[in-house]
């Protein structure tokens, strides 16, 4: 069988910390994750604020469902565990991850039309620390992204950088703050657009974030965390997940893998990203 990634794939995530993989996952897959991608959508008409399945944005309505996130979206139907667990996804995580792979968690992140917020400047691995940063996010285009629909962008070579501090004095705030970020060669960002299937995946410590949707299309991104089976976790973000930590391919670590660099450790509050950004953890 052809390895799923070349060698100048897998050396360009390596380097560059992400990698793009357009038109990736095959039709088939697009019309099932988009037909129960709706069904939750409709669902959320009858919610009038965020709860543990949905993260809405505050003019949310009815007649005009604005979501920014739908979380844990392997939990809510086993179509999307089919997908993250059993689909090419696995294959390609191997090729960068080793053959011992854990899932970690998912969310599918929604950008509305003519809004959808801005995700500002951030590395990941803060809101989820592990003992090392073989950790990789795939996330799928479930539509077509266009230029200016909120598509996430990326600093390459970040991750091989400084792991930043996501705090604002003794306030999580989820990204990185002005006077690091002028450390940041942000004119450098990559901003991926693609066709419905293509797949990005970046590293743990890969600094990314997106900008409003100015488009009149929405922009849902499915993504899945990976981890290599001997990265442990630091905090209990999955503790209800029934599939987080959960071995999917090889063998259970024995040992921690440990990492010198240190990591950040966010409070036992987090939230999502959005309400860590849009300071609406604290009252």
């Amino acid at each position: 069988m052809n390895p799923i990634l070349s060698s100048a794939q897998v050396e360009h995530y390596h380097k560059q910390g992400y990698l793009v993989l357009e038109q990736f996952v095959p039709g088939d897959w697009l019309q099932q994750l988009n037909s129960v991608t709706e069904k939750f959508v409709d669902e959320s008409r009858t919610s009038d604020g965020s709860d543990p399945r949905f993260d809405l944005e505050p003019d949310h309505a009815a007649d005009n469902p604005r979501l920014r996130r739908l979380n844990s979206p392997v939990d809510r139907d086993p179509l999307y565990w089919k997908f993250a667990a059993e689909s090419l996804l696995v294959d390609l995580a191997e090729a960068i991850l080793g053959p011992n792979i854990k899932f970690h968690h998912s969310k599918l992140n929604f950008k509305c039309p003519r809004g959808g917020e801005e995700v500002r400047w951030h590395q990941d691995i803060q809101f989820w620390p592990h003992t090392n940063y073989d950790l990789i996010t795939i996330g799928v285009y479930l539509t077509d992204v266009i230029k200016g629909q909120g598509e996430m962008g990326f600093i390459p070579r970040s991750h091989a950088g400084d792991l930043y501090d996501q705090y604002e004095g003794d306030v999580w705030r989820g990204y990185i703050q002005d006077a690091d970020l002028a450390k940041v060669n942000v004119d450098d960002a990559v901003f991926p657009i693609g066709k419905a299937g293509t797949v990005t995946v970046h590293n743990c410590r890969t600094i990314h974030g997106s900008y409003p949707n100015h488009s009149n299309h929405e922009r849902p991104l499915l993504l899945q965390t990976y981890t290599a089976a001997d990265a442990f976790a630091y905090t209990d973000l999955v503790r209800n997940s029934r599939h987080g930590e959960q071995l999917i391919r090889g063998k259970v670590a024995r040992w921690a893998r440990h990492d010198p660099r240190p990591c950040l450790v966010p409070p036992a509050k987090v939230g999502t990203i959005f309400q860590a950004q849009q300071d609406e953890l604290f009252s």
